[in-house]
Order: C-alpha cells, then structure tokens, then sequence
C-alpha cells in the first residue's frame, strides 16, 4: 500500500506519542502536532467605541487567544485548504 504522505500527517518525528488535545470547534480528540493552530489578537471593547476612545488618547489592551483546530474544521472554516486530487497523490520520497 502506498504512503500518502511522508510524514504521516504530522510532526511527530521521533518524540514518541503526542499528546492529545481538543479540537475548540468541534471537541474532537487530535493529536498536539497535528493540530492548526491560529493566534488572534482580540480587543474586549467594540471597535467602533475604540476607535472615539483612540481619538481621545486611550490606550486599549488586546488579549492574544490561541486556539486549536482539527483538520476537518480547519478546512470547513478556509484556515486551510483542500489539495488538488492529483497533487495529493504525488509521492514525497
């Protein structure tokens, strides 16, 4: 049977088992290396508001929010995409 990919669909390497973590989309069990991760920054205050507040001389903090995602969420909400069916089966090795 051919290898899909030569990584497996990870980054394991040679660091033995991966944790597992929760998907924060859909609470699906994932691998800590598999998983996509995305950093947002968030602002707590409408950004309408924070633009007055700006113009005033208020500083506002943002918060930075790291959540993981399983493949099929990430590629359900455009975070990745989806390969070409003949570029998939091109082998890496």
């Amino acid at each position: 049977m051919p290898k899909k990919r030569r990584n497996r669909g990870r980054a394991k390497g040679a660091k033995g088992h991966a944790e597992l973590i929760q998907c924060d989309s859909c609470g699906a069990w994932v691998p800590r290396d598999k998983a996509i991760r995305v950093t947002k920054t968030v602002s707590p205050v409408d950004p309408q508001l924070a633009k007055e507040l700006a113009k005033k001389g208020t500083i506002i903090l943002k918060s930075v929010v790291t959540k993981s995602y399983c493949v099929k969420c990430a590629v359900y909400m455009g975070l990745r995409s989806q390969r070409a069916k003949e570029e998939r089966k091109k082998e890496f090795y």
